[in-house]
């Protein structure tokens, strides 16, 4: 199946520093804005299922605030424990001023 892209919010939603989270054909997901580079990620701690847009930005570093595990959204890779999975990433683009997150 190839992979479409689904609108998930404007780029004024999710200014430099924040955190949006959004559903999608039902996958939670949250939007990531680093200076200005948007990233999108699961919305989920792969150690608790606790929702990463309830979290922290710093940079790149993404916690979780359940129990501070902390991830780079650029890769969804584990930066700190208890988490030990990676994060699942999403493809992104914006059109104009809409925010476009790519899903199966």
């Amino acid at each position: 199946m190839s992979k479409g892209f689904v609108r998930v919010a404007s780029r004024d939603e999710v200014p430099p520093g924040a955190l949006l989270g959004v559903e999608a054909l039902g996958e939670r997901i949250v939007v990531c804005n680093v200076d200005g580079v948007l990233y999108a990620v699961r919305d989920e701690c792969t150690h608790e299922y606790y929702p990463l847009s309830a979290g922290e930005l710093n940079g790149k570093t993404l916690t979780c605030m359940l129990h501070g595990a902390r991830f780079d959204v650029e890769t969804g890779e584990v930066l700190a424990l208890p988490a030990y999975e990676s994060l699942k990433t999403y493809e992104i683009k914006v059109e104009g001023e809409e925010i476009m997150v790519a899903l199966d």
